[in-house]
């Protein structure tokens, strides 16, 4: 799959200013792809990688495609951390990632783990904002409620269509999350005079990165990464009016997220300690190998925001969501490589 550059009015990569083209950030010289020889061997070219100093200038037979311009508008979004833990495992002290986009009242969700409703609820979103759903994979803690987020949004008062936007089979999850509910569904409608919630709800499944759906708000693009075996798997641009948010769904380093978050205002990256993965492994070296196949270490997240020239990082899907972990570690690797504003989310942080 070729690279694709995706860019807006917004992008400072890319951009005219005073007739001069700003300079292109520039990309890596080596391949990032993941070592096919094992774990051990694997986990040394990571920190192998990670000590190079320099890279090739310029971005080599990369094609820009430059979006069409939203109408203009006056209006703000919120955007809202719902969740910032990484993995299936509940856990006390943060909620499973999920990102809430705000635009006019009108509500984008990126990943449906689970608790994502109440989460919305202490955020101050109500449930009948719901408008459009993006899922970055099919991993559990990414999907597990997408079914029961929209019963329960129907629940709420909705009464306008819901589009769910993601890779297969997403449209067999909603499915039968939906049928599971048939009996509530069917008791409400006889009750309390609902309508009926299946010509409401819409599946879009999407197997290649480019234009995934937009508005009079908001311009969603896409790119394919890199979550190990689980493909496809996506990363997700908002371009609207007031503000560029790329989030990146989960991934070990990639160049195709690099070139969808150039010059975004804000990138939010999945975040993995290196120091912490024997601990959160356990002698499990099927798992070992998992994370270290599917996730970007602080360092390679410090590179990508770096060649992206984002204006601000912020950490997310911590793994692990250790509490013993603090600011300061998941911060020291990526400011090896990104000199920009970088912070740790939280929880219903809004940015």
């Amino acid at each position: 799959m070729s690279n694709v550059v995706f860019a807006s009015k917004l992008s400072r990569s890319f951009c005219w200013k005073a007739g001069t083209r700003c300079r292109p950030v520039l990309l890596p010289s080596g391949s990032t792809e993941p070592h096919k020889r094992g774990t051990m061997k694997y986990e040394k070219r990571i920190r192998m990688m990670l000590t190079r100093r320099g890279f090739v200038a310029g971005s080599a037979a990369v094609g820009l495609a430059t979006s069409v311009p939203i109408a203009a508008q006056t209006s703000s979004s919120r955007v809202v951390l719902l969740g910032t833990k990484g993995g299936p495992t509940p856990s006390s002290s943060r909620a499973p990632a999920s990102v809430a986009i705000v635009v006019d009242s009108a509500l984008y969700l990126v990943d449906c783990p689970n608790g994502v409703s109440g989460q919305l609820a202490k955020a101050g979103i109500r449930l009948n904002q719901l408008s459009q759903v993006f899922v970055t994979h099919d991993h559990s803690d990414h999907v597990l409620d997408a079914g029961s987020l929209v019963v329960l949004a129907w629940g709420s008062g909705l009464r306008s269509s819901v589009t769910l936007h993601g890779p297969p089979p997403l449209r067999r999850i909603v499915d039968r999350s939906l049928e599971a509910s048939d009996y509530d569904i069917a008791a409400r409608m006889r009750e309390e005079g609902r309508p009926p919630l299946r010509p409401l709800i819409h599946v879009q499944e999407v197997s290649r990165s480019g234009e995934v759906y937009r508005d009079a708000h908001v311009r969603v693009t896409c790119a394919m990464v890199d979550h190990f075996t689980v493909k496809p798997a996506f990363a997700f641009r908002f371009d609207i009016p007031d503000r560029s948010i790329v989030i990146s769904g989960d991934t070990t380093y990639s160049e195709h997220l690099i070139q969808l978050a150039r010059g975004a205002d804000l990138l939010i990256h999945e975040a993995m300690y290196l120091p912490g993965v024997d601990q959160l492994a356990a002698g499990n070296l099927s798992l070992k190998e998992h994370l270290l196949r599917s996730h970007s270490t602080t360092e390679q997240v410090g590179l990508v925001a770096a060649r992206a020239g984002v204006g601000k990082l912020v950490l997310s899907h911590l793994v692990p969501a250790f509490p013993s972990i603090t600011d300061d570690m998941w911060l020291s690797g990526v400011r090896k490589n990104f000199r920009g504003e970088a912070v740790v989310g939280r929880d219903l942080q809004e940015l």
